[in-house]
């Protein structure tokens, strides 16, 4: 007796799952995928955006150091095998006067050089007389002076306590080489 009411409920309730089954869920599956998808496509862009960030700051620092590197070949790096004997010969014994360290001998070598190098290498070899302190203040103004010049050795030695310190030093000066290492 309750058929004619119980039988359109349940076409009802078949046809209610029919159009879930195939037009609700598939559009729920693929609004799923497009949001794992956008996700996706978030953490991409990020990524991408930290790639690009750390290229610029890697073109950015190379153009600094490329500045930097023009300014020390152009305005600390004497021009040339001359310029940095002159730079030298001068320098270090009116230092040695300034410092009281009494000034014994030098010599001076030019490396070989590399035909495809960009620097020339002058070997200075001074050897001092002084006081501790005196020795001290010489190797602080020589490290603290505009000439670009390099300590590669020193020996302090004393043979005698009554006699003053001997300092031994090996220094470096480099010069611009022009084309094909001259």
């Amino acid at each position: 007796e309750k058929r004619s009411l119980v039988l359109p409920l349940a076409l009802a309730i078949v046809v209610n799952i029919g159009v879930y089954g195939l037009v609700v869920r598939p559009l729920e599956v693929r609004s799923a995928g497009a949001a794992d998808r956008a996700k996706a496509a978030a953490a991409a862009l990020k990524a991408a955006d930290d790639n690009y960030a750390a290229a610029r700051v890697l073109v950015e620092g190379k153009t600094r150091a490329d500045q930097e590197l023009s300014t020390f070949y152009g305005k600390v790096v004497p021009a040339d095998l001359s310029s940095a004997r002159r730079m030298t010969y001068a320098t270090l014994p009116a230092l040695a006067r300034k410092t009281s360290v009494k000034y014994e001998q030098r010599t001076f070598d030019v490396e070989p050089i590399d035909k495809n190098a960009r620097l020339g290498h002058l070997r200075i070899r001074m050897v001092l007389e002084g006081s501790y302190e005196s020795v001290r203040r010489f190797i602080y103004e020589l490290e603290s002076a505009p000439q670009f010049v390099i300590i590669d050795n020193m020996t302090l030695a004393q043979n005698d306590p009554i006699k003053p310190l001997t300092l031994a030093l090996e220094l470096s000066a480099y010069y611009r080489l022009g084309l094909n290492g001259r």
